[in-house]
């Protein structure tokens, strides 16, 4: 089997070198992607200075061409987010905006360059909301060419109002463990079918 790539944008609120669960959580799932032969890198967004907007360079000093050359040689993309407010972080509907400029840009054959790319979710919190998450984050990266596998998401939720997260909670539960190894078999599975066959044009 080939070696793909895969890439985690860490949506944190917080910079380097704070510890983050949502990062913790992602790295996990490079782990479990790492079994089937597929390698990684983890950007935490806040570390760089991505602009605010809709297309693919804002200018004017814009980190985000740079961290979507990484995005657009990986073959499965994985967004770790935690939850505030029942949403997912500020950080991360800024990633999807930036995204949305994803719609314009195509390949010879008229398809958006996201097409064959795998999208999944890692999502962390203290809160209710870890399903809402789920559902905005995935809706949005199908809707802007990413494919989303069955099972695609893996989260921890710990007590609502609670003071431990997730890299401060000891041992895991196995839920999380077990929704990590699928999404990462799940995902692989299907980012070697697009990478081998790929979508006609339409």
């Amino acid at each position: 089997m080939s070696t793909l790539r895969a890439l985690v944008l860490c949506c944190s609120l917080k910079p380097s070198p704070a510890s983050s669960s949502s990062e913790l959580l992602g790295r996990e799932v490079l782990a479990a992607l790492a079994d089937h032969d597929i390698d990684g890198d983890v950007i935490r967004v806040v570390d760089h200075d991505v602009k605010f907007g809709v297309s693919t360079d804002e200018g004017d000093g814009d980190a985000w061409p740079s961290i979507r050359a990484k995005l657009l040689d990986a073959q499965v993309l994985i967004i770790a987010t935690p939850i505030w407010l029942g949403q997912p972080s500020s950080v991360c509907k800024m990633v999807l905006e930036r995204l949305n400029a994803e719609l314009s840009e195509t390949d010879d054959q008229g398809r958006p360059l996201t097409y064959g790319k795998v999208a999944t979710v890692a999502v962390v919190g203290n809160e209710d909301g870890a399903h809402h998450v789920t559902a905005e984050v995935l809706q949005a990266l199908n809707d802007v060419g990413f494919t989303v596998p069955a099972a695609a998401a893996a989260y921890w939720v710990g007590e609502a109002m609670g003071s431990v997260d997730y890299d401060k909670a000891g041992p895991k539960p196995d839920t999380t463990g077990a929704a990590t190894r699928t999404l990462a078999a799940n995902a692989a599975h299907l980012a070697r079918l697009l990478t081998g066959s790929p979508y006609p044009p339409s």
